[in-house]
């Protein structure tokens, strides 16, 4: 079957219904197909990413294979917390009552490379 070329037939944008030239028009795709609408270059939206999700690479690693935990000091794992208000009890009786806080400085050495 053979169509006539139509150099000079006008054709209206399914968008927003202005006449444009035919040839001007163009096919709006959807998920790589064409969805049937013709449109003004104003009108036409490229084929979003969002919507090739069976074609584009969507993995992302989050964990690493075979990993080297830290080995240090066991000074560096350790967790301290301190609760006074409340008449919270510990180990070593009231914290309300006969409070001592004491604390230590250390060095900290970084290497970056």
């Amino acid at each position: 079957m053979a169509y006539a070329r139509g150099k000079k037939a006008l054709g209206a944008c399914d968008r927003c219904g202005f006449t444009y030239k035919l040839k001007e028009l163009y096919y709006e795709v959807q998920d790589s197909s064409r969805n049937g609408l013709r449109v003004c270059s104003d009108c036409f939206d490229k084929d979003h990413p969002q919507l090739k999700l069976g074609q584009v690479k969507t993995n992302d690693p989050q964990a690493l294979f075979n990993p080297r935990p830290d080995t240090g000091k066991a000074q560096s794992t350790r967790y301290y917390a301190w609760n006074p208000i409340g008449g919270g009890m510990s180990q070593f009786g009231s914290s309300t009552m006969n409070l001592k806080m004491t604390g230590e400085l250390g060095k900290i050495e970084v290497s970056t490379s």
